[in-house]
Parts: structure tokens; C-alpha cells; sequence
């Protein structure tokens, strides 16, 4: 498997390849189908509103429950058959995978104050939809050496532009965060997405356009909701 093939494979599903590693036992990658373990683990994802097209022009777009869900699992699952690997998925636990730790392993990505992973192109606007197991070793290319951006970023306006002051250096108090978002003052927060992720100063470009901010901040409210 060509590792550039691939990513064109996956992006003309709407996904984008977002970096791979060779895994060991310690990542926790689970064994193929015939027992064997994985050889190779391509992370797959979004970048800012790079998959939201493809998303809502889908069948899965109109589902009451899970729509993205949904929509990643089929798309995967296509690829996955076709490229002769294994779909992995960040969802559909408990137990979990370890995504955030493949995604450190996959690219240079870091733990930001907010708990979000930081990318120092694209900020906190991108996500881990999935990833392919592979049973052959695929050539990957050679990861770039950066710095956390979050080490030189002196104000963290990340921590303070929170209305209710949800995130601190202690951690994130959820409860305190919902309870904003069912109040009519939270609209501002649905509407826009997250104030404090926004107030990040790195990858502000990528930032989600309206309507997919406003769909992910109701999905995150729904599903707390009702935990």
C-alpha cells in the first residue's frame, strides 16, 4: 500500500488521512481478525469543516441519532474493504480506544489546557474520526519536529474567556459547562462553538463555519444530557 494512494483514497471519501505509526504491544491496537497484530495504524479525521461537506450530503445526514457516527462508520468501513485493512473507531464503547494517544504517536499533537489535542497548524479545529489497521508495513513519512505551541503561548486565553469559568488549570468542570448551555445565555456558545476553544490564537482559520459548530455543541449538550 502506497501511503500518498491512500490518502487519496480517503480523501475522496471526505476523510483525511491525519499521520500513522508502526505499532507495539504498549498502544493497545487490538489483534486483526486472524490474530495477527497490526503492522501499520493510519489515523483518519477532519481538519476544520474538510469532511462537513461530504457529511451533510449524505443519507446519514438526517438520522436522529448519531448522524456523524453513522456517516464514519459506513465511509470506514467502504475504505477498509477496499484498501484490505481493519476500521477502528473512538466511539461506540465502553471500552474505548486509546485514540489520543495514537494521535500523539501519529502526528505531532499535544495536550492543551483545555484537554483538547493542539495542532500547531490547526489549532483545536480538528478531529479523529477513525483509523485502519493494516497487517503489512507501510512506508510513513517522516514525522515533523515541532514545538507545543500552548509553551509559548504566555495568556492562555483559552482558560479565562469561558463565561462560567468551566476550565481552570485544575481541570473542567462539565456540570458547570452544561449548565451554561441549557440557559438562553448559552446560545452564544452553541451558536459559535466553544468561547474558550475560539479564543485560542493558533489555527483560527480553521475554525468551524456556524452550522457545524452549532452541530457538534448540540451533540456534545445531548449526549451529557442525558448521562
Amino acid at each position: 500500500m502506497d501511503y500518498d494512494h491512500l490518502q487519496e483514497r480517503v480523501q475522496a471519501q471526505g476523510l483525511t488521512v491525519r499521520g500513522g505509526f508502526h505499532p507495539d504491544a504498549s498502544d493497545g491496537v487490538p489483534p486483526l481478525p486472524d490474530g495477527r497484530q497490526a503492522k501499520t495504524v493510519v489515523m483518519l479525521g477532519g481538519v476544520g469543516a474538510s469532511f462537513w461537506a461530504a457529511f451533510q450530503s449524505s443519507s446519514e445526514a438526517t438520522q436522529q441519532r448519531d448522524p456523524l457516527d453513522a456517516w464514519t462508520r459506513r465511509v470506514t468501513a467502504e475504505l477498509a474493504s477496499d484498501l484490505g485493512a481493519v476500521a477502528l473507531f473512538p466511539f461506540g464503547g465502553p471500552p474505548y480506544l486509546p485514540f489520543q494517544r495514537w494521535a500523539k504517536r501519529a502526528e505531532p499533537v499535544f495536550q492543551s489546557p483545555l484537554g483538547l489535542l493542539i495542532h500547531p497548524d490547526y489549532g483545536l479545529w480538528h478531529s479523529y474520526r477513525a483509523a485502519l489497521a493494516f497487517a503489512e508495513v507501510i512506508p510513513l513519512p517522516e514525522r515533523a519536529v515541532v514545538v507545543n505551541p500552548c509553551d509559548s503561548c504566555a495568556e492562555k486565553p483559552c482558560l479565562t474567556s469561558c463565561p462560567v469559568g468551566a476550565f481552570s488549570k485544575t481541570g473542567y468542570d462539565v456540570p458547570k459547562c452544561i449548565g451554561h448551555l441549557v440557559k438562553s445565555e448559552g446560545t452564544v456558545c452553541i451558536e459559535a462553538a466553544c468561547l474558550a476553544r475560539r479564543a485560542c490564537p493558533v489555527g483560527r482559520a480553521c475554525a468551524y463555519p456556524p452550522e457545524q459548530a452549532r452541530f457538534h455543541m448540540s451533540a456534545f449538550l445531548r449526549a451529557h444530557s442525558q448521562s
